[in-house]
């Protein structure tokens, strides 16, 4: 049996890779990026996003859209995921810092690619299950801490690439500053009831700010402490 359920998600996770290569060559002329890397997708290949999902959408958890994890959050898009990566082009040296851990599968992600990846989240139930999940499957080089992700996490820092995973009404601050000249900050910008700005922000090695605009997505609202 479990031979048999192996094979499937082999099946459907090598249909959902082809649908992410098909939209990644779709979107090219607006992103700049018409094809992943073979490092990103083996990263989507390897991770089994079917763990990531709640059980009462595991029969969905290898179609090409979000999904809801609970308390109103979302897991996203595996081509939104595949295409954030690759934008934020993270190697095996880079020390990385996410912004909404969610379930964990974006996490995950970067796992596979970076050295070192350091994860908040601002919901304590979601970032304890993340926490757990990702130990539990064996990725061994990351943290996840439970705080206001739009104060950074200042003890790590400076990082390599900053992904948000959540749409913020304007950039955070203390995200471009914990950014490392020469990396780079992957954010949804924007209302968060309506369609954001996916932007790419670079920060050069003489510590100056470029901004890129990506395409326009759907992200639920970053969570920020109040007050």
């Amino acid at each position: 049996m479990a031979i048999e359920l192996a094979v499937a998600y082999n099946a459907v996770r090598q249909r959902l890779l082809e649908r992410v290569i098909a939209e990644t060559r779709e979107t090219g002329h607006l992103t700049g990026c018409h094809q992943l890397s073979e490092a990103v997708l083996r990263a989507l290949a390897t991770v089994p996003r079917h763990l990531f999902v709640p059980a009462e959408q595991v029969d969905l958890a290898y179609a090409d859209r979000p999904l809801p994890i609970g308390r109103g959050q979302t897991i996203s898009q595996p081509f939104i995921v595949g295409l954030m990566t690759e934008l934020l082009a993270p190697d095996a040296e880079a020390v990385v810092l996410e912004i909404g851990t969610g379930s964990g599968y974006q996490t995950a992600v970067l796992a596979c690619l970076a050295r070192r990846v350091y994860s908040i989240e601002r919901i304590p139930e979601l970032a304890e299950t993340a926490l757990q999940r990702l130990i539990q499957l064996g990725y061994g080089n990351i943290e996840v801490r439970n705080d206001d992700g739009g104060q950074g996490w200042e003890a790590h820092a400076p990082f390599d690439g900053i992904m948000v995973t959540a749409a913020a009404a304007e950039v955070p601050p203390a995200l471009v500053q914990q950014l490392k000249p020469g990396g780079r900050l992957i954010i949804p910008v924007g209302d968060p009831h309506q369609s954001q700005d996916l932007r790419v922000i670079r920060k050069n090695e003489r510590g100056v700010v470029e901004t890129r605009s990506v395409l326009p997505v759907v992200f639920v609202p970053l969570v920020r402490d109040r007050g």
